[in-house]
Parts: C-alpha cells; structure tokens; sequence
C-alpha cells in the first residue's frame, strides 16, 4: 500500500477509535494504581504486550530478525518511548493529572516543527498551523483554569511532561524518517516494548515504588486492558497508520484524546461532564477539520 497525502475515511475512522481507547486508558490507568505503583504499571504492560505482539508476528509470519536497517532507528525509538512514559509518571507525582495533559499535548506541534527538517514532503500549511491551534485551545478550555494557582514543586512536573512530549514527538518523527517506516508495525512496535520492557522496572525499583501492592481483580482487568487493547492492538494500528499517512495530520487528531478521557471517565467513573467538555469537543473537532482539509485547488 503506497503511502498516501491525505487523510482517507479508514485512517480518520482508525484516529477516532484510538483516541478513544487512549481517552479510556487514562481510566484505566486511575484503576490499576489503587494496586499497581505507576512506574511498575508501565512495565508491566510492555512486557506483556511484547509478549502479545511477538505471539502475533510469529503467528503471522512477519519477518522479525533480518537485517534490514532498523536496528538504530529502533533501539531510538525503544529509548525514547521508556523515556516518555517514564517522564509522565514521575512527572505526576509533582503536578496534577489535568495539569500534565496540558503540556503533554503540545507533542503535535513537536512533530509539526520536527516535520519541517526531517520530513520536508509533509509541508504544513497556514491552515494547518491554524487548526492545531484551535483545537489546543479545546484542550486549555477544558483543563486551563488548572493552568492558574500552582503551589510547590508544580513546575517540576509541569516540565518533566512538557519534555515527555517532546519524546513522544521525537518517538513518532524517527519512526516516520528512518529505516523503521519501511519495516511492519510489529517490528517497529516491538523494538519500543521490549526496549522499554527493560527500561522501566529496573527505573521503578530505584524510584522505591512498592510494585503490585494491592491486587483486586479490577486492577487485574485495568492491567489486562492496557496490555492487550492500547499496547498491543492500538498502538499496532498506530504505527501502520504513521507508515502510510503524513505524521503531521495524524498528530492533530490527538488532541482528541483528553477530550475522550473525560468523557469516559464520566462515563465509566460518574465524573462530572460540565458544559466546557462539549465546548472543547467542539473546538477539537473543529481544528481536527481545518488541519486535514485538503488545500484549495487553483
């Protein structure tokens, strides 16, 4: 499937349902840490979902180990996925969730910048600019008034997040202009799980987390979720989308996923949906529109 300029009704279809998945994941994540620490809980979902994905390659077939080119950009990208996550754990423990989210999806106009020396063939366009901006400014509607009145040691965490999204830039501009953009999603996926799957329970016992401390069996299903939903089958979604569409149009359906996160967890927690949730949701939409509207022809 050759790669394509625009984005096509499975491709937008694909983004609505991930950041959705994401959106719930944020959920799932509250669940799992009344018994799994942070750290620990990030671990373990790429050890398992390693495991998933390579019963999946194997099953399928796909070639894993051949010499093609991808080891570096790999190992890269495996670095700087663990150091994302990482960066977002330890980050909240010194900054509110709402806060995070804020400085964590400024990570579109990362890769949108990044573009524009790596990726020259994904040129952006005024209304492009102008339609990230706008649906950024649904994120800071929805969680901006926790911009103001931060106390302490705030502005660490703010900052350990404002850098994890710089990796999850980073994550997505090397899998896109490197050697992993012509190799399945399964290999690109896994060298990032297993890399991490490395990284991160080694990272959580020198942090002191306690690890699994009080198992449940909705902790146990938060888990599980995250392991075989996100991990393994959305993020493999993912990594094939960045293959065969511009990096740059699909980063701005992200800003889709905190929006999905509070309506889930409205949903699913009986948090309180306020009139600024359907107000971002209808500035996201909006800038979602105007940044992947194909150009005027002349």
């Amino acid at each position: 499937m050759p790669p394509k300029t625009q984005l096509d009704r499975l491709a937008i279809g694909m983004m609505v349902l991930f950041c959705t998945i994401w959106g719930v994941q944020q959920v799932a994540i509250k669940l799992a840490n009344a018994g799994i620490s942070p750290v620990w809980q990030a671990g373990l979902r790429s050890i398992g979902a390693a495991l998933l994905v390579l019963a999946w390659a194997v099953g399928r077939r796909v070639r894993l180990f051949e010499a093609d080119g991808s080891l570096p950009g790999g190992v890269l990208a495996g670095l700087l996925f663990a150091a994302e996550f990482a960066l977002i754990f330890i980050g909240l423990q010194y900054t509110s969730a709402s806060r995070g989210v804020i400085f964590l999806y400024t990570a579109p106009f990362f890769v949108a910048l990044g573009a524009v020396w790596l990726l020259p063939h994904e040129h952006m366009r005024r209304t492009q600019w102008a339609g990230m901006a706008l649906a950024f400014c649904g994120v800071l509607v929805l969680f901006g008034e926790n911009l103001l009145g931060a106390a302490g040691e705030a502005w660490k965490g703010d900052l350990l997040i404002f850098c994890s999204a710089f990796f999850w830039a980073a994550t997505t501009l090397t899998v896109k202009a490197s050697a992993l953009n012509r190799v399945s999603a399964e290999k690109t996926l896994l060298y990032q799980l297993v890399v991490s799957a490395l990284i991160l329970p080694p990272l959580a016992l020198l942090m002191g987390e306690p690890g699994i401390f009080a198992p449940s069996p909705l902790v146990w299903a938060s888990l599980a979720f995250q392991i075989v939903v996100v991990a393994s089958a959305s993020y493999l979604g993912w990594f094939w989308l960045v293959r065969q569409y511009p990096a740059t149009r699909l980063s701005s359906f992200s800003f889709l996923t905190p929006v999905m996160g509070v309506l889930a967890g409205g949903v699913l927690l009986g948090e309180p949906l306020t009139p600024a949730v359907f107000a971002a949701l209808g500035l996201v939409g909006s800038g979602i529109w105007i940044a992947n509207r194909p150009p005027r022809r002349r």
